[in-house]
């Protein structure tokens, strides 16, 4: 984990003036993509779907692990950040590192958010909210499909 806690203010930087360099870049093409990842994995990372609350797998894991993009195994989040928001998503209040994870702006729905996808490959993870707990004060809420846990 890195020395700096991420907070809101840092998010909209990154959001409206660039994101972190990534350690590495990986690009398929949607093919390959589709040949790597199941259907539903695909529709959420590839095409920016999400699932329904309380479905997916990792919401009530809670063991010490990684939890690597689905995508490219790019080290994502921690277990030791990872909380019970009571949304129905995995929630976490930081990345790994701060170059892990890409932020936009979302106006899709009629609303504004902060989408977060993996830096590495693009892969969409979720969104990011100012209301987790201290100290970062993020809620990291992100979908179970795109991510795997790698067991400590």
């Amino acid at each position: 984990m890195k020395d700096k806690i991420l907070t809101w203010k840092d998010v909209i930087s990154f959001a409206v003036n660039g994101n972190p360099v990534p350690d590495r870049r990986v690009e398929k093409t949607e093919a390959e993509w589709k040949e790597l990842l199941t259907p539903e994995q695909y529709r959420i990372t590839r095409q920016k779907g999400t699932e329904r609350p309380h479905s997916g797998a990792l919401c009530s894991a809670y063991d010490a692990g990684k939890y690597n993009c689905v995508c490219c195994n790019t080290p994502l989040f921690d277990s030791t950040i990872k909380f019970n928001s009571g949304t129905g998503w995995p929630s976490f209040t930081q990345p790994i590192q701060e170059n892990a994870i890409k932020y936009e702006k979302d106006s899709s729905f009629g609303m504004v958010r902060v989408e977060v996808m993996c830096n590495t490959c693009d892969a969409h993870l979720g969104h990011v909210f100012p209301d987790g707990p201290e100290p970062s004060g993020l809620r990291y809420c992100i979908n179970s499909e795109s991510m795997t846990l790698q067991k400590e």
